[in-house]
């Protein structure tokens, strides 16, 4: 029993065939989208380090994220065409395997860029504090949450591996429907892996650590993946290039709204300031004080003034006292 044992000779001998008289812009194309993958992640995991903290990240964003992501690599690991592919290199050049085996390598980086993100997940999870995002409904994320999303993911990847094991022991003719369940496994799990993100980002009203140049590359780039891999396994490998169709499409809902409260953030943000600048000036004016601007943006105000002033000058205490006079 081994992990080829189930293929026939005709499928096996077609991949070969193709292998062999490789599509080089298909393979061009295929190169920058692993490239493409890498670099897409980068920002986020940027992100989440650079503010330390994944405040704005939904738990079941990640953890329907990282199933998701182990069920489709398991999927096209043991889909029948790229078992063929794999006994394929026995008999085609280094380059042709390779070339043959972009497509594997594009799933198995994916699912480990969204395992990072887990990981930094977990790591810089606000302890300190729970994240509510709707006190009248007092649906809280805690510490624990995390490590439970954590666990599930460890005990769903297990599990995956254990079954598909023994199915490569015990029942390599059956690898086909295993392929399938767990292609459709990943597609309804992508499917609503972005509602709960959108839901939350929807309530919070900002994108918090979640990395809107991630997902300005990923949705474009799982179109662009879907057809490749739709090139490279056909019709009867709908159940990986499906899951890259769903997802860019939920993905760019999630864009639109991330930059729609970016953009409105940004607008009401300068708006108060202006407005801020605006009483600023006018309390400057009154008091016969001059202001200046600190490295920070805020206004310096001299004469005992400042921004923080109360608005009522006969509530503000000096903080100056009175030197005692000579006689």
């Amino acid at each position: 029993m081994d992990f080829f044992k189930g293929l026939t000779n005709g499928l096996a001998s077609e991949r070969c065939e193709k292998l062999q008289a490789p599509s080089y812009l298909n393979l061009t194309l295929s190169i920058l989208i692993l490239l493409g993958i890498l670099v897409s992640y980068l920002p986020q995991h940027y992100r989440i380090i650079a503010r330390g903290t994944s405040e704005g990240i939904s738990p079941y964003f990640v953890l329907l994220g990282t199933t998701s992501g182990t069920c489709a690599f398991a999927n096209i690991l043991v889909l029948p065409a790229s078992r063929a592919d794999v006994a394929c290199c026995k008999t085609v050049s280094a380059f042709e395997c390779a070339a043959g085996l972009l497509g594997i390598a594009q799933v198995g980086v994916q699912w480990f860029c969204f395992s990072v993100i887990l990981i930094l997940f977990l790591v810089f999870f606000p302890r300190d504090s729970t994240l509510i995002l709707d006190e009248a409904e007092r649906q809280q994320y805690t510490w624990k949450t995390a490590v439970t999303v954590a666990f599930v993911c460890l005990l769903q990847g297990l599990a995956v591996i254990f079954i598909s094991a023994a199915l490569i022991l015990s029942r390599p003719y059956h690898l086909g429907i295993w392929a399938n369940i767990l292609g459709i496994t990943a597609t309804v799990l992508a499917t609503i892996q972005y509602l709960p993100q959108i839901w939350m980002t929807w309530h919070i009203g900002h994108v918090g650590s979640l990395s809107i140049p991630m997902m300005l590359i990923q949705t474009p780039g799982s179109f662009v993946w879907s057809g490749s891999l739709a090139a490279r396994l056909g019709v009867e490998g709908w159940s990986t290039w499906g899951v890259f169709l769903v997802t860019g499409c939920l993905q760019g809902c999630l864009l639109g709204m991330g930059i729609y409260f970016e953009v409105k953030n940004k607008t009401s943000l300068s708006t108060g300031r202006q407005s801020h600048a605006r009483c600023v000036v006018g309390y400057i004016q009154g008091g016969n004080g001059s202001a200046e601007t600190d490295d920070e943006g805020g206004t310096h105000v001299e004469n005992g003034w400042s921004e923080r002033s109360p608005l009522l000058s006969g509530s503000r205490k000096s903080s100056h006292t009175p030197a005692p006079s000579r006689r």
